[in-house]
């Protein structure tokens, strides 16, 4: 397959990915729609966080290409509360030197990739984010400590070729 094929099965694939999401998530009612609901049409949740309130949030990450994480929130009877997209740059500034990996998770979900660098010492986690370029690939970066710590965030976009 050359080149622009595999970057044109890609788009499809992307566009179809996004589409089913927006239909599932278009089907889901804040308020009404329960649990079961949630897991017929997205699946089981790569995470469950629970809220001090008795409520639970579930993840579902579009990475390691998508540029979305779902964060859906459901009270303690089992009903959804709301519908949130993590990737965010208002989630991005929240973000702290002193984090722990945990908080960062929680925040962002599932990064796409988790890179060492041994001689710096660090581990840098990454998601893929909507690019402020059209066209262009965008990354978000958190920097941790070989102990698990934010010690900066940083960001990347690649133009395109």
């Amino acid at each position: 397959m050359n080149p622009l094929s595999r970057a044109l099965a890609a788009i499809a694939s992307t566009i179809g990915f996004y589409g089913c999401d927006a239909a599932h998530l278009a089907d889901l009612k804040p308020g009404s729609s329960t649990a079961q609901e949630v897991r017929e049409r997205l699946g089981a949740p790569a995470a469950e966080w629970p809220n001090g309130d008795g409520s639970v949030t579930w993840e579902y990450p579009r990475g390691p290409e998508g540029t979305r994480c779902w964060m859906l929130t459901l009270n303690e009877r089992g009903v959804l509360q709301q519908i949130e997209q993590a990737l965010t740059e208002e989630n991005f500034a929240r973000i702290e030197k002193g984090w722990s990996a945990q908080q960062v998770r929680r925040l962002l979900g599932k990064p796409a990739s988790e890179v060492k660098f041994p001689l710096k010492p660090e581990v840098v986690w990454e998601w893929r984010i909507d690019p402020q370029s059209p066209g262009s690939n965008a990354w978000f970066h958190v920097h941790f400590s070989v102990d698990g710590f934010v010690t900066g965030t940083s960001r990347r976009e690649d133009s395109p070729a």
